[in-house]
């Protein structure tokens, strides 16, 4: 059974390789950001919730974030594997996703780490043509990604769960190490 945890910079490629190896393995890619904007678009009790934060530009509380997370690990898609992407974020909510995982019989995760430097995940960014995406706003996210995350990226690491990838090479050479990573 195929759990994984994926981290990375925002233009790392976490999202398309989550996406790539989803499909090959037949489990769903959970990402945060989706569970999110699909709950407000279905006005779910959670997503109504979340979208008043949303409206106000604040980033929506660890605790809505997990109880959207709880309900969709529980779904009966995900009972034969996952992919995390965007979730955790930080060490509170790596330590509720272990407690949750305990306790729904779902543990031995594995964390990949797709790193890639900070000049690549800019240009990528930039490459998107998103309009909210400036060169100075993409280096603002990747300060606060580097701090939320990197204690995240420590406590994975003493716990054995972590192998790190290079996300600066071609999409198919990280696929493919991705795979050998998964079948090992």
């Amino acid at each position: 059974m195929t759990r994984l945890i994926f981290l990375g910079p925002p233009g790392s490629g976490k999202g398309t390789q989550a996406q790539i190896l989803a499909e090959k393995l037949n489990i769903p890619h959970i990402s945060t950001g989706e569970i999110l904007r699909q709950a407000m678009k279905e006005q779910t009790p959670l997503g109504i919730k979340a979208q008043s934060y949303v409206n106000s530009g604040d980033l929506v509380p660890d605790q809505l974030v997990q109880e959207l997370v709880k309900e969709r690990i529980g779904q009966t898609d995900a009972q034969s594997g996952w992919i995390l992407d965007g979730f955790p974020r930080k060490v509170t909510q790596a330590v509720f996703l272990e407690k949750l995982l305990v306790e729904i019989n779902q543990g031995d995760e594995r964390v990949i780490n797709l790193d890639a430097p900070d000049d690549v995940v800019v240009a990528r960014l930039l490459d998107r043509g998103r309009k909210d995406d400036t060169e100075e706003v993409i280096r603002h996210r990747l300060d606060v990604y580097r701090a939320q995350t990197a204690p995240l990226i420590h406590y994975y690491r003493d716990r054995q769960k972590l192998v790190t990838v290079n996300g600066d090479q071609p999409q198919e050479q990280v696929t493919k190490q991705l795979q050998t990573i998964i079948t090992s």
